[in-house]
């Protein structure tokens, strides 16, 4: 059912962004698991453990092009010490002939067929069983497939997945957001989500085939922002005004259907406050809806210079690599677009810090 009346798009308090995390954790639960073929699930998120149906090999093969061989029967075999053995010839990826348990190179037997090297057991072999035991785990539920985990499946024998694939619904209220709606459908798609592009705010947030919806624009408190009072008159608005830096006016609300509770995301139309918030919380939300566990990527860094911060509200700030372990912040608070276009990641500043000194080890998260 729709909220009471929010009289208008004023923000009276700024929700801590732990806050919002919570109540976004609280609005969006894993979408359904459905099975698709493998080679369509790339970026797409499992939703259950993928394992092996048979031992691989089911028999040891040969590792290279040469002569199969029994060890025990060519021990001291050298070339002048030449030995007379049975040997049999085997391509790399030929399963190996019984009684044998080793390869040797081509020129390892001599024209007259007298073996002139030894060979130790398991050698030039790959052994039953050296890619999995039938019924070993592959994937786990929770992990996003990737191009090599596509195919090492495939060689593995594995035809279809079980994955949860979130709809979103995403829409830009005003025409000259596309450079940042082409943005965000690529962030989407690459976190295994699927796009649901809207003509309107109304048509978004009707949508009962989404998952969730995703709104650029009119959060503020201009005379033509309309998209919190839009979905309070829909839906509810749960929060509306984030303690993020920039990124302020963003909002989260919900919109009740037949089947579930879509969240509703509205991010800032500004394009750094649009960034700040889709990152921190548009992928947490896609994460969310698809079971994703480990969503975020981030590696250690040394700031080069000191980072100041406003005490009290978090602060999404751009990061520029200044050597191989080393980053400096580009710019703080609003952010201009020539900083954005140098930066290699970002760092988030809690909101009860006062910032970093120079030298400080910190986790840059990666921009896309």
């Amino acid at each position: 059912m729709p909220s009471e009346p929010y009289a208008s798009q004023k923000i009276a308090k700024l929700t801590p962004i732990d806050g919002v995390f919570r109540k976004l954790d609280a609005l969006a639960t894993p979408v359904a698991a459905r099975t698709i073929a493998l080679a369509r699930a790339e970026h797409l998120v499992l939703a259950g453990d993928v394992r092996l149906a048979a031992t691989s090999p089911a028999r040891a093969i040969a590792l290279q092009d040469g002569h199969a061989v029994s060890s025990k029967d060519v021990t001291d075999a050298g070339p002048y010490t030449p030995m007379a053995a049975k040997t049999a010839w085997i391509e790399a990826g030929e399963v190996l002939p019984d009684g044998f348990d080793a390869v040797l190179a081509p020129d390892a037997v001599s024209e007259s067929g007298e073996v002139t090297e030894p060979a130790a057991p398991g050698e030039g072999v790959w052994p039953q069983a050296a890619d999995g035991e039938a019924n070993s785990l592959l994937s786990q539920a929770g992990e996003q497939l990737r191009a090599i985990d596509i195919a090492v499946l495939e060689s593995l024998g594995v035809k279809e997945v079980s994955v949860r694939v979130p709809k979103i619904a995403l829409v830009a209220v005003r025409k000259d957001q596309q450079p940042l709606l082409s943005l965000f459908s690529r962030m989407i798609a690459a976190s295994g989500g699927e796009v649901a592009s809207a003509a309107s705010l109304d048509a978004a947030l009707d949508d009962e085939s989404a998952d969730a919806v995703i709104v650029l624009g009119g959060s503020g408190m201009g005379r033509s922002d309309k998209s919190v009072t839009t979905l309070a008159r829909k839906g509810r608005v749960e929060i509306h005004g984030f303690a993020l830096k920039p990124g302020e006016t963003a909002a989260l609300g919900a919109m009740a259907g037949a089947k579930r509770v879509r969240p509703v995301l509205i991010v800032p139309g500004r394009f750094d406050a649009a960034l700040a918030v889709f990152a921190l919380l548009g992928l947490r939300l896609i994460a969310k809806l698809s079971g994703h566990a480990r969503y975020i990527v981030q590696m250690p860094i040394t700031l080069s210079r000191k980072l100041a911060s406003q005490v009290g509200i978090a602060e999404f700030v751009p990061l520029a690599r200044t050597g191989k372990s080393e980053a400096e912040p580009v710019a703080t608070g609003t952010l201009p677009l020539s900083a954005l276009a140098r930066s290699d990641g970002w760092l988030m500043v809690p909101a009860e810090s006062e910032g970093y000194p120079e030298g400080s080890r910190v986790e840059m998260r990666f921009l896309p």
